[in-house]
C-alpha cells in the first residue's frame, strides 16, 4: 500500500479530519480521528459504513440518546493500579457519570427486535454492527451504587459518607458559627468606637477569619496581624478572642480532609480490580463517539453510505467535493455535482477542457471521496452509486519541485511516474493533474502517452487531466481509456463545471484569449502558426459539444411531453373504465329485470298450462307454449353473454393498439439512431419515423370485421388511423390496421364482434401454456422489451392478476427499461421488487387489474 501523508494535504483530507474532531464529544473519539487509516478490504469498509448507517438510523428512532457524558479519565484510572493511590473527588464524579453512560449505551445497543413468532428463537439485535461493539463490555451497577453512597448530585462527598466525617463536619460548623459570632461582636464594638469603617465585613486570610483594620488603629485591637493590603492602607488582624477557636477550626478541617482521603481510598479499592474492564469499556465509548462524529459529519455534508463492491468499479452519480461545497455554501452558491464512471472495460478517464473549467476539481473530488470511503466515512454521492476499494492510490497534483533534492518540477513529476509504473496493478487508482506538462510539449506529450500505455498494460484505474491532443487521440483509439470533457458555454464565455464522459474537451484557448482582451493581430498570428487543421478540429469539437447540448435539451423536452401525454392517456383510460363500469351496472340491472320477466313468464305459462290441462287442450298447444318460453330464455342468455364477448374483443383491440404504439416507438428510436450517425456522435434525440399506412382506404358505410373475428359492422367515420365502427348498435373505436373488408355473407345473426372458435382455442391454449415467471436475464434491452411486451399482452388476455419478471441485478439497465415499460401499460395496477427472501431487486412483480 502506498498512501504518503502528503496525499492527505494535497487532497484536503486534513480539513476533513478537523471537521470530524470538532464533532467528537471527547478526546476519546478525537484520538480515533487522528489514528484513522486507509482500509483496503471491501468487507472492512462495508462494516465501518454499516456502523455509521445504523447510528444514523438509531438517531432517527431514539428520542434521547445517552451520549452526554464522555470523559477521558484513562490516566487516573491507570494510576490507581498502584496500591495506596486514590481517585480525587472530581475524578470519581467523572467516573460515576461515565459508568452511567456505559450502562445506558450498552442497554441501548443490545436492544433486540420484538419477535413473537417463536419464543425459543434467539432474539436478534436491532442494531447488529453497533451490538458487536458491546461484545465483552461490562456494566458496573455495584460501583455505581457505592459511589452514589458517598457523592451527592454535585460530585461532593456527602456528610453521611462515614460517621467520623459526619461528626467532624458538625463540630466544624459549630466552631465556625462561634468564631463568626465573636468576630461580628468585636466588629460592631470597633465600628462603634470608630476604629473600623461602617461598611467593613470579616475576611478570610490563610484559612482564618480576620478583621480588616486601618493601620492607625491596629494597636487598639489585640490580636495577630496576618496580612496587609497591597496599598498598605489595610491590615488584617485576627482578634485574640478567636485565635484558639480558629486553631480548632484548622484542626477540624485537617481531620475532615484526612477522613475524605480515607473514604476515597476505600471506594478506590473497590474500583481497582475493575481497571482493565473499565478501560475496555472506555474503548467502546471512544468508538461510539467516533461513529457519532462520522454520522454527524455525514448529515452535515449530505453524504450516504454507498454500496461497496468486491470487484473494481467506480460509478458515482452526483458526486460533490465536500470542502468546495462548504466554501460555496457560505457564499450562498451550490457546487455542480459530477457523474463519474470507471469500469472494467473503461478504466482510465482522460479529462480535457478549458483552464479554470473544473478539471482539477473533478480530479480532487475523485481522490478525496475515495480517500474518505476507504477511511470508513460516508461520501456525498447519489443513492444509486457503486464504489470499490483500491490497494494503492497514487496522486500527482501540483508543483513537485524540490530545492532540497535539486529537482525541477518536471523531474518531480517523472519520479512520481516512475513510482507509479513500478507499483501499479489492477487494484491501483492513479490521479494525475496536467499529465505531461513541465517540459517541451512534443516530448512531454510523447512521454505521457508512453507512460499511459504502461498503465493500460497493468490494468490500472485512473483519472488524468490534460491539454495534449495526442492523449485525447489515444483515448479514442484505446479500448481501456475514455475521454471526458469539462463543458464550456461559448455564448456566455464561462465554464459550466459539468463533466461529460465519452468525448474530448476543447481548451477554448482562442476564445479565452479574446475574452481577456488579447489583440486580434496576436490571435490571428497564433492561428496561422498552429495551422488551420488544428483550429478547425477544435472548432468541430466545439460544434459537436454545442449540438450535443441542443439535442439533450430536445430529448428532455420530448421526454416531458411524453410524460404529459401519458398522463392524458391515463385520464382518458380512467374515464373509459368508469363508463364501462356504468355500462356493466346497466347490463346487470337489465339482466335482473329480464330474470324477473322470465319468472313472471314462467308463472304465467304455468298458469296457462294448468288451464289447458283443466280444459283438456291439445298437447301441441302445450308444446308450443314451452318452446316459446325456452326461446325467450335463450334470448336473455345471449344478451348476458354479449358482455363477456365484448370484454374479450376490447382486450384484443387494446393489445393490438399497444403493439402498434410499441412499433411506433421502435421506429422513432431507429430514426434517432440514424440521425445520430449523421452527426458523428452518439447523441440522443431525433425525428420520429412514420408508421406504415394501412393498405386500402376505408370510407364511411363500408362493411368491415376485425381480424380473426367473424362478426361484421358498418364504418361510421374515419378518424385518422382509427375507424369508428357500429357493431349491433354499439360504437367502437378500432385501429384501421385491425379491420378487414367484409362481405354481406359474413354477417352473423347477432351482428356483434364475437371471437371465433379458433380464437377461443388460442386463448385456451395460451392460458394452459402461460407461466407466472418470465426470465429475461442475459437479454439485451431491445430483445427484453419484445419478450416483456408479448408476455404482458398474454397475461392481460388470459386474465392473470400477478406476474414476475426475472431481470437480475447486474447494472440495473434491464430493471429500468422493464419498469419504464410497465409504467405505460394501463392494465398494470402496480409493480415493485420481490420480497428479499425470493429475489429482492432482481425480480419485478407486476400486479394487474
Amino acid at each position: 500500500m502506498i498512501y504518503p501523508s502528503s496525499y492527505e494535504r494535497k487532497l484536503g483530507f486534513n480539513e476533513i479530519r478537523q471537521m470530524l474532531r470538532e464533532r467528537c464529544n471527547s478526546s476519546l473519539g478525537g484520538e480515533l480521528v487522528e489514528n484513522m487509516e486507509i482500509v483496503t478490504d471491501a468487507k472492512a469498509v462495508r462494516d465501518k459504513l454499516a456502523l455509521v448507517s445504523e447510528f444514523r438510523r438509531m438517531k432517527s428512532e431514539v428520542e434521547d440518546l445517552p451520549f452526554n457524558y464522555f470523559f477521558d479519565i484513562r490516566v487516573p484510572i491507570k494510576r490507581i493500579r498502584l496500591e495506596g493511590t486514590h481517585l480525587e473527588e472530581e475524578e470519581l464524579f467523572d467516573l460515576r457519570r461515565l459508568l452511567s453512560t456505559i450502562t445506558d449505551v450498552v442497554k441501548l445497543l443490545r436492544t433486540t427486535k420484538q419477535n413473537s413468532i417463536d419464543d425459543d428463537e434467539e432474539p436478534q439485535p436491532l442494531y447488529p454492527k453497533l451490538y458487536e461493539l458491546t461484545d465483552g463490555v461490562q456494566t458496573f451497577p455495584n460501583l455505581q451504587t457505592g459511589i452514589d453512597k458517598i457523592l451527592d448530585k454535585f460530585g461532593k462527598i456527602k456528610d453521611t459518607a462515614s460517621v467520623l466525617l459526619l461528626n467532624t463536619r458538625r463540630d466544624l460548623r459549630r466552631m465556625e458559627g462561634t468564631v463568626s459570632a465573636i468576630l461580628n461582636r468585636i466588629l460592631r464594638e470597633a465600628q462603634r468606637d470608630g476604629l473600623i469603617d461602617k461598611d467593613v465585613a470579616p475576611a478570610m486570610r490563610d484559612g482564618r477569619l480576620v478583621l480588616p483594620v486601618n493601620p492607625a488603629a491596629k494597636r487598639k485591637i489585640q490580636g495577630i496581624v496576618h496580612d496587609e493590603s497591597a496599598t498598605g492602607k489595610t491590615v488584617f488582624i485576627e482578634p485574640a478572642q478567636v485565635v484558639e477557636a480558629n486553631n480548632r477550626i484548622r484542626d477540624l478541617e485537617n481531620e475532615e480532609r484526612r477522613e475524605i482521603i480515607n473514604i476515597l481510598k476505600r471506594i478506590t479499592a473497590e474500583i481497582r480490580p475493575n481497571v482493565d474492564a473499565l478501560l475496555f469499556a472506555f474503548e467502546m465509548l471512544a468508538e461510539i463517539d467516533f461513529v457519532q462524529a462520522k454520522a454527524a459529519f455525514a448529515e452535515h455534508i449530505g453524504a450516504i453510505e454507498p454500496v461497496v463492491d468486491d470487484r473494481q468499479i467506480l460509478d458515482w452519480g452526483s458526486a460533490r467535493h465536500p470542502l468546495l461545497q462548504e466554501s460555496l455554501k457560505k457564499e450562498d452558491r451550490r457546487v455542480v455535482p459530477l457523474d463519474i464512471t470507471l469500469t472494467h472495460k473503461k478504466r482510465i478517464l482522460i479529462i480535457s477542457g478549458p483552464n479554470a473549467g473544473g478539471k482539477s476539481v473533478c480530479l480532487k473530488t475523485v481522490g478525496l471521496l475515495q480517500y474518505m470511503l476507504q477511511m470508513g466515512l460516508s461520501i456525498p454521492v447519489s443513492e444509486s452509486s457503486r464504489t470499490c476499494v483500491f490497494d494503492n492510490i497514487f496522486i500527482d497534483i501540483g508543483d513537485e519541485q524540490s530545492i532540497e533534492n535539486d529537482l525541477s518540477t518536471y523531474s518531480g513529476h517523472l519520479l512520481n511516474m516512475k513510482t507509479m509504473m513500478r507499483n501499479a496493478n489492477a487494484r491501483t487508482l492513479i490521479l494525475i493533474d496536467e499529465f505531461g506538462t513541465g517540459t517541451e510539449p512534443a516530448i512531454g506529450g510523447a512521454i505521457a502517452e508512453a507512460v499511459l500505455e504502461q498503465f493500460c498494460k497493468k490494468g490500472s484505474y485512473g483519472v488524468i487531466t490534460t491539454h495534449y491532443q495526442n492523449l485525447k487521440h489515444f483515448a479514442d483509439s484505446h479500448e481501456m481509456v475514455v475521454n471526458g470533457a469539462m463543458l464550456y458555454d461559448r455564448n456566455k464565455m464561462e465554464a459550466l463545471f459539468q463533466l461529460a464522459i465519452g468525448r474530448p474537451g476543447s481548451s477554448f484557448a482562442v476564445e479565452i484569449a479574446r475574452k481577456i482582451g488579447l489583440s486580434d493581430d496576436v490571435i490571428n498570428r497564433a492561428r496561422e502558426l498552429v495551422g488551420s487543421d488544428y483550429i478547425d478540429s477544435d472548432k468541430y469539437l466545439q460544434d459537436i459539444v454545442r449540438d450535443k447540448r441542443y439535442w439533450e435539451s430536445k430529448r428532455q423536452n420530448i421526454h416531458q411531453q411524453e410524460k404529459q401525454l401519458e398522463k392524458t392517456i391515463t385520464s382518458y383510460e380512467t374515464t373509459a373504465i368508469e363508463l364501462q363500469n356504468e355500462r356493466k351496472a346497466i347490463i346487470r340491472k337489465a339482466k335482473q329485470e329480464a330474470e324477473e320477466l322470465i319468472a313472471e313468464a314462467n308463472k304465467r305459462i304455468e298458469n296457462t298450462i294448468r288451464e289447458i290441462k283443466e280444459a283438456q287442450a291439445e298437447k301441441e298447444n302445450t308444446r308450443r307454449l314451452r318452446e316459446e318460453l325456452q326461446t325467450f330464455r335463450e334470448e336473455i342468455q345471449r344478451i348476458a353473454e354479449q358482455e363477456n364477448d365484448e370484454k374479450i374483443a376490447r382486450k384484443i383491440a387494446q393489445i393490438q393498439a399497444r403493439r402498434e404504439r410499441h412499433a411506433k416507438r421502435q421506429a422513432e428510436k431507429a430514426e434517432k439512431k440514424k440521425l445520430e450517425g449523421k452527426l458523428g456522435n452518439k447523441m440522443s434525440g431525433g425525428l420520429p419515423q412514420k408508421t406504415a399506412q394501412v393498405k386500402g382506404e376505408l370510407s364511411a358505410g363500408d362493411m368491415v370485421k376485425m381480424k380473426g373475428m367473424s362478426s361484421t359492422g358498418t364504418v361510421e367515420k374515419i378518424d385518422g388511423k382509427n375507424a369508428i365502427v357500429l357493431f349491433n348498435g354499439i360504437k367502437m373505436t378500432i385501429p384501421k390496421d385491425s379491420l378487414v373488408a367484409a362481405k354481406p355473407s359474413d354477417d352473423k345473426t347477432d351482428n356483434f364482434p364475437r371471437p371465433a372458435s379458433s380464437q377461443y382455442k388460442i386463448l385456451e391454449q395460451r392460458s394452459q401454456q402461460f407461466k407466472q415467471d418470465l426470465d429475461i436475464r442475459g437479454f439485451r434491452a431491445d430483445e427484453a422489451m419484445i419478450e416483456v411486451s408479448r408476455y404482458i399482452d398474454d397475461a392481460i388476455l388470459i386474465g392473470a392478476t400477478r406476474v414476475r419478471i426475472l431481470h437480475g441485478t447486474g447494472t440495473g439497465a434491464l430493471r429500468q427499461v422493464v419498469r419504464q415499460y410497465l409504467a405505460t401499460v394501463p392494465d398494470i395496477a402496480d409493480y415493485h421488487d420481490e420480497h428479499v427472501q425470493f429475489g429482492g431487486s432482481g425480480i419485478t412483480v407486476a400486479e394487474l387489474h
